[in-house]
């Protein structure tokens, strides 16, 4: 336990006069002390930074023979005059033969066409939704501990240990809930997990449509990823029944994978429109409150009931290239990290039963510690491929002087340097999962508070969505009016597994004030000092 002091922070919380019992009319406090993500300046794996430099260098031959060609080539015709360099083109190439030059050329255009059709088809994203729910689903903390005192599934001690997780979570008083939370009968019924489904999707998948003015039957490639809630037959077939899509259609459906499977779908879509020219991919990450939620006593599943909320995201992607004038966003990379094969990752979210035989999400109390873990691995092999040029050198330097004079048995270790990811995006869409997680990815990475800006407040707003978090957090910076031609945006999400993932885009246009925006109404109110 010693050497874990470092990954534990502690924090005085007054807990109000004392009602009842020999304290009564007392100020009572409390000491909290909770783990905090590890320091990743003096824990970086190098061998992640050079998995980054090995995506980097794939086609590091063309970087290093392109310059060197136009080099020589400068320096040969630098010298000579316009005449000069026509005479030596005629004289070099009148010894030739028609049928020879003609081989030439013909074998020229080939290579150049086999070049071309060989590079891989950039992914535009053309637009995205974000469904907002009906007002009558709109419930503040306050209601929210009411409805789930009227279901009488809760005793006060559970009551009270919800109530206090609200008040430290980072979430408002306008987020939504389906209102059979609030049922006494069973609502982790397939009928209930289906009508919240139906609901949140088609609103998000009507809203696209409308925005994006593309059919149902014009979309080739549909991805829908739901974690926990996955009926048969699927929700990717309930998506295609309803919109009447398209029989050739390839569709997937993603269960199990966590607040991070909104990125391995886009990575999943990018796959299918590589391989399948001139379609329409649409991408569907979504999670249902009422089929999960956990009407037992044990705390640590308690926890998931008191941040998931309702919400979906839809994204439509392209890989024709006629689609760039009306594109958002181009794809520019994406890095996933599996931590899976360590036992404690595996079990750090894990749904099973509690001691009543009631189901529900188990959240342990090192799962800080292990995010961070996956966190610092995703960003140290993202690196390379983002980060400019300056920040490159210094992050290379580290990893030469550790290869070349870190392995010395007197030797001293180096630290190794952090580069500032601030460099490297103009906007930051950080999974929103919790306050205490976006404090310690502010204090690790450096960053401010207008970097985490949009995922503070998609969390205060909506609450934890999911895998369609930062697709409302990129809404808000829409909303905002903050995205301009050239941008990066850094969206990031983790989840059980445990996963990492990240996905980096850069703006094809200036992103003028949506029509069509979740934020709307609420916009002008953010951010919030209580952030």
């Amino acid at each position: 336990m010693a050497g874990e002091q470092h990954l534990l922070s502690t924090e005085i919380v007054n807990r109000g006069i004392e009602s009842s019992g020999p304290d009564a009319g007392s100020m009572t406090f409390s000491v909290r002390v909770r783990r905090r993500l590890p320091d990743f300046v003096h824990s970086v794996k190098l061998k992640y930074v050079k998995l980054g430099y090995h995506y980097l260098i794939n086609h590091g031959i063309y970087l290093a023979t392109i310059p060197v060609l136009v080099l020589v080539f400068g320096a040969e015709m630098g010298s000579l005059r316009r005449e000069e360099v026509w005479r030596k083109i005629w004289d070099s190439t009148a010894g030739y033969d028609l049928a020879t030059v003609l081989a030439f050329l013909a074998v020229f255009v080939f290579t150049l066409s086999l070049y071309f059709m060989s590079r891989p088809r950039s992914i535009y994203l053309i637009d995205f939704a974000c469904y907002k729910p009906s007002d009558d689903l709109k419930v503040s903390k306050e209601q929210f501990i009411e409805l789930a005192r009227k279901s009488g599934k809760f005793d006060e001690a559970s009551l009270e240990f919800q109530r206090r997780i609200l008040e430290s979570s980072g979430i408002g008083d306008e987020t939504y809930v389906p209102k059979s939370i609030g049922l006494t009968e069973n609502t982790a019924t397939m009928k209930e997990g289906r009508a919240e489904a139906s609901t949140v999707i088609f609103g998000a998948l009507d809203e696209l449509f409308e925005k994006t003015h593309i059919r149902p039957k014009d979309v080739g490639v549909l991805v829908v990823n739901c974690s926990l809630f996955n009926p048969t037959p699927s929700l990717s077939a309930m998506v295609i029944n309803h919109y009447k899509m398209r029989g050739n259609i390839l569709s997937f459906n993603l269960g199990g994978m966590g607040c991070s499977a909104g990125i391995i779908a886009l990575d999943l879509a990018r796959d299918m429109l590589q391989a399948n020219p001139n379609n329409y991919a649409v991408v569907v990450s979504t999670e249902m409150v009422g089929y999960n939620w956990y009407p037992g006593k044990d705390r640590s599943m308690l926890i998931p009931n008191c941040y998931f909320r309702m919400g979906c995201s839809a994204v439509v992607l392209s890989n024709r290239r006629r689609d760039y004038r009306r594109a958002k966003y181009r794809l520019e990379h994406i890095v996933r990290t599996h931590k899976g094969a360590d036992d404690r990752s595996f079990r750090s979210v894990y749904q099973e039963e509690d001691s009543e035989k009631f189901k529900g999400l188990k959240v342990t109390k090192d799962l800080v510690e292990i995010g961070g873990d996956a966190i610092k691995t995703n960003i140290t092999t993202l690196g390379p491929l983002v980060l400019p040029l300056s920040e490159q050198l210094l992050f290379f330097s580290t990893l030469v002087w550790k290869l070349l004079f870190g392995n010395g048995a007197n030797s001293q270790p180096t630290k190794p340097y952090i580069p500032d990811y601030k460099l490297a995006f103009e906007h930051f869409c950080i999974h929103a999962a919790s306050k205490q997680v976006l404090d310690e990815l502010e204090r690790n990475l450096k960053l401010s508070d207008k970097n985490l800006e949009a995922s503070r407040a998609a969390l205060h707003r909506f609450g934890n969505t999911s895998s369609s978090s930062i697709w409302y957090e990129l809404a808000y910076l829409e909303a905002k009016g903050q995205v301009k031609r050239g941008d990066r945006v850094w969206q990031m999400a983790f989840g059980s597994g445990f996963k990492c993932n990240s996905v980096v885009w850069k703006a094809v246009r200036k992103i003028r004030g949506p029509t069509r925006n979740p934020w709307l109404d609420c916009i002008d109110r953010y951010p919030q000092g209580e952030f």
